[in-house]
């Protein structure tokens, strides 16, 4: 039996502007978390491992938690979709950890040129690699096809937006600072989602006859959601009731980061005399 292939039509917008504005959201909190938990970090460097975890964790949390739910607005016409629940997962694990490496470096040995362009890279070439493992994970009656050049173009988006983003986890102290470079973060992931997305075409086989059914896509796509989502309410609390979460760098002069060594032995910050530690987050 011969099976031929139909191009399909494919939309990202199944629910109209409320997946794109959700997803977008949740890629500014998983930012505005990171970079507060980094600037904690610089602030207080014996639990600087810790707070650098927690901004790790909130990032690739905030950056897979904008794909899945920007994902519930995907439809193939005449095609029901579906995920692999592993592969799901493994994307989420891919994002916090590839985050977590950037995150570290950055936090441990400065944001020197280099030290940003090896994070940066190693970070953004991770995220896309949690996009299109996402991508992999979807299972429909057709293949999906990429075009090389769009690929190409959002991983050099992930790339850039993960250099900024890390960046400004070390650059950018002051809280209405940190917020506002956030939202700029979340136009970035967001962008290179959608470009990413504008890459895919869906040829479908003469052996598909259902049609799309939201449901259970939406139901399993929520499970999934369930946990990254209570993880950032976690990591939003702990950040809120933090006692330095609304310091900026002038009012915390008492609170500055001691120095920290860059590859040739410069510090991101100047030294100062050692001040009083606290034992809280």
């Amino acid at each position: 039996m011969t099976v031929t292939a139909t191009a399909a039509t494919v939309s990202d917008f199944y629910y109209g502007a409320v997946t794109p504005i959700a997803a977008y959201l949740m890629a500014c909190l998983g930012a505005a978390l990171g970079l507060r938990c980094t600037t904690r970090s610089l602030r207080r460097p014996q639990h600087r491992a810790r707070w650098l975890a927690l901004g790790a964790v909130s990032i690739g949390c905030g950056i897979w938690t904008m794909h899945f739910i920007a994902m519930i607005g995907f439809s193939v016409e005449g095609a029901l979709v579906n995920y692999d629940a592993m592969k799901t997962l493994l994307s989420l694990v891919v994002a916090i950890a590839v985050v977590a490496v950037g995150v570290f470096l950055v936090g441990y040995r400065g944001g020197s040129p280099l030290n940003l362009g090896v994070a940066g890279a190693v970070t953004g070439l991770g995220v896309a690699a949690m996009h299109y493992l996402g991508m992999a994970a979807i299972h429909t009656n057709g293949t999906l096809h990429y075009d090389p050049m769009t690929v190409a173009l959002s991983i050099v988006i992930a790339i850039a937006a993960a250099t900024a983003a890390l960046w400004a986890a070390v650059s950018i102290h002051a809280l209405w600072a940190s917020l506002g470079a956030s939202l700029v973060m979340g136009v970035a992931v967001t962008g290179m989602h959608y470009t990413g997305m504008a890459a895919v075409s869906v040829h479908l086989t003469d052996l598909a006859g259902s049609s799309q059914s939201s449901a259970d896509l939406v139901a399993f796509l929520l499970v999934m959601l369930a946990g990254p989502l209570l993880v950032l309410l976690v990591a939003a609390v702990i950040v809120m009731f933090d006692p330095d979460m609304m310091l900026g760098e002038t009012e915390a002069e008492g609170s500055e980061p001691e120095p920290v060594p860059l590859f040739g032995g410069d510090s991101v910050f100047p030294a100062r005399e050692p001040s009083q530690t606290h034992t809280s987050w």
